[in-house]
């Protein structure tokens, strides 16, 4: 447990307010909420409703446990898709890499079940090798699970995560959009900072020295067809999406941070995700991980006042994506 740790800094009971905001305006959301057979509570935000923008929007807050704000926006940076996120967070770490990383693999082998979980019941379940690693250990009555996928995970599940995050089932949670959603497709665009956390401590970069954080990436348009939509999902972060960090330290290490960042720092950059992952055979963990980072990197060093800038966005291969 972080030594620091009081209940105003609980990503459980930060995002529940968000949820319980979400369940009582889901009409006008275009969201189904439910109670599954464990007793759990099921929102469905895009896989047998409409969902919505503003649906994804709430769905991404709650992924950053309530340590982060998406805004809609008109300038997403590339000038031909407009239409974007704007992500801001003054405890990245916390809501990036403790809340919103989908780090919780959740299968099922009776039913064939298998979700990579992200939000905030992954502090309270710390089930995962990377907290050994994060100064931070949530501790609430009642939680959240985010899953990218077109149907909520069966009773037993649900029963398995409530275990593991040490709460009952019908204080748990769980919400769920596919990718090729309107609120799935925000829901992912509003990564694009956790992906430059996440590759930060791929880095081996310390944590406790990025202070801030804000990112922008377009919203890729819908499709139905799900590795197409992965795809454009991927290629909004990957070629269209942009960051600021601010850190602590020396300048050298604000420099080596921005020129590692971004994700034409892989060899697989180039083509359209979905291309990528054709030369694959879908093999998703065969793909460089070093890819999935924003496009365009600026890191400002608050001891120094100095700025080092990497990458650049890639509109053409957003367009070819989108289209």
């Amino acid at each position: 447990m972080n030594k620091h740790f009081n209940s105003a800094m609980s990503i459980s009971a930060r995002s529940e307010i968000i949820v319980e905001n979400i369940v009582a305006n889901a009409a006008a959301l275009r969201c189904a909420v439910s109670t599954g057979a464990g007793g759990e509570r099921l929102i469905d935000l895009g896989a047998k409703v409409p969902g919505g923008l503003e649906a994804g929007r709430l769905l991404s807050e709650v992924c950053l446990g309530g340590f982060g704000t998406v805004q809609i926006t008109s300038g997403s940076g590339i000038a031909d898709w407009p239409l974007g996120v704007v992500v801001h967070s003054s405890n990245p770490v916390i809501a990036c890499l403790a809340s919103q990383y989908a780090g919780w693999t959740i299968t099922d082998e009776a039913s064939g079940f298998f979700a990579l979980g992200s939000g905030p019941a992954r502090a309270l379940s710390r089930v995962e090798e990377l907290f050994k690693e994060l100064d931070y250990a949530d501790h609430h009555n009642r939680t959240a699970l985010v899953i990218e996928g077109d149907k909520a995970p069966p009773a037993a599940v649900a029963t398995k995560v409530a275990a593991a995050c040490g709460i009952s089932p019908s204080n748990l949670t769980i919400l769920y959009a596919p990718t090729g959603s309107l609120a799935g497709g925000v829901q992912i665009a509003s990564r694009v900072l956790e992906v430059s956390l996440h590759k930060a401590h791929a880095l081996h970069f310390p944590l406790d020295k990025i202070v801030d954080g804000y990112g922008v990436a377009p919203i890729a348009p819908p499709i139905p067809d799900f590795v197409k939509a992965m795809g454009r999902t991927n290629d909004a972060i990957i070629y269209g999406g942009r960051i600021q960090l601010f850190i602590r330290g020396t300048d050298a290490e604000a420099k080596k941070l921005a020129e590692e960042l971004p994700s034409s720092t892989s060899s697989a950059y180039g083509k359209p995700f979905a291309e990528i992952f054709a030369e694959v055979n879908g093999d998703f963990y065969k793909i460089d991980p070093m890819l999935f980072s924003p496009a365009a990197v600026t890191v400002s060093n608050l001891d120094t006042g100095s700025s080092f800038h990497s990458g650049k966005l890639a509109p053409d291969i957003v367009d070819k994506s989108f289209r």
